[in-house]
């Protein structure tokens, strides 16, 4: 049953896709949210102010503006608003952009997670810390064979993004330990869905063949991804938190579909969802990519009965959709 109570929740990052949907899920049961984003410009900052305004509409959900980096106001505010549960979502994201841009990763993934981590440890009677990690930790797999395992070697990462989640990953490990707030690290596995990311491929991918601009299919098209709908996502976020770990513990879940699909055949669905063949132009691997991803998620089924249930047909037909109402048939700005 859901752990409701009249101490708010706090999450971070609720300006962003999954932060939006986990906010307004929250508030829908009956929590009281606190919600935090520094709304940066990675991408349109226009998507985050409209997801914003539809949780400033929500009775129990109340906004402020900060850097998670900001160590001390963070913890003001958790220890200030009797916070004792934290669903810990900002972070830079993208595989790619920190080619060019480390130190922005060094400052929000690292030094944000830190933040978080002092913040819970000050709180009165905290109670779970829940915190995004990713599954760009486990590097590179060839296609085929079973999904990743949360016992798979991650000493390997192929991304500073990985590198900075698996290290978020090992402060929870020593938080858990010295100060004993049971905590939860889930790795997500390719999140699509209306109010998405436009740095994901997917959305990107609709934005050009609606102007009727050519695709560039990274890869050769051989990639695969374990594509897991916001819902669904949700779901498994919310079933974590209310089955909080052994106190000293930070317990590591994958959290994705389990069913991996080929680039090409996502493009192919795409495409039957907006009518309209898309122009491909095949290029290689880019850096920091993997070849596939696919989740084993017993772990999580066991624990909550997570099971995914929206397919990526159904899936992509709902954010074509949505992309559609919000955008029209232009091309964001």
């Amino acid at each position: 049953m859901p752990d409701t109570d009249i101490s708010p929740i706090l999450v971070t990052g609720a300006a962003g896709f999954i932060g939006h949907a986990v906010s307004t899920r929250l508030v829908e049961r009956g929590e009281s949210v606190i919600g935090i984003d520094n709304l940066n410009d990675y991408y349109d900052p226009a998507l985050k102010a409209a997801r914003l305004a539809n949780l400033n509409a929500l009775d129990g959900f109340r906004f402020a503006e900060m850097d998670i980096s900001d160590a001390d106001a963070v913890k003001a505010l958790v220890v200030d608003s009797g916070v004792q549960r934290i669903i810990h979502l900002a972070a830079q994201a993208g595989v790619r952009y920190s080619i060019d841009n480390p130190f922005a990763y060094q400052k929000s993934n690292l030094q944000g997670h830190l933040s978080l981590l002092e913040a819970s440890r000050h709180a009165e009677n905290f109670r779970h810390l829940v915190y995004a990690s990713s599954s760009s930790v486990y590097g590179d797999k060839p296609m085929g064979g079973v999904g990743f395992t949360e016992d798979e070697p991650v000493n390997d990462p192929v991304s500073l993004y990985a590198a900075t989640k698996r290290s978020c990953e090992l402060m929870s490990q020593s938080y858990a330990k010295l100060y004993g707030f049971p905590q939860t690290g889930l790795r997500f596995f390719t999140v699509y869905g209306p109010w998405g990311r436009p740095d994901m491929a997917y959305f990107g991918f609709t934005r050009k063949i609606l102007a009727g601009e050519p695709i560039e299919v990274y890869g050769e098209g051989r990639m695969a991804r374990d594509f897991t709908y916001i819902d669904d996502i949700v779901d498994g976020i919310l079933g974590a938190l209310d089955r909080p770990p052994e106190p000293h513990s930070n317990r590591i879940l994958n959290i994705g579909d389990s069913r991996p699909v080929g680039l090409m055949e996502m493009i192919r669905t795409l495409e039957e969802s907006l009518g309209i063949e898309a122009q491909k132009i095949m290029r290689p691997m880019q850096p920091g990519d993997v070849t596939a991803t696919f989740a084993d998620v017993s772990k999580l089924h066991a624990l909550t009965g997570y099971e995914p249930k929206v397919m990526l047909e159904d899936g992509l037909q709902r954010f074509v959709r949505w992309y559609r109402d919000f955008y029209g048939n232009l091309p964001p700005a």
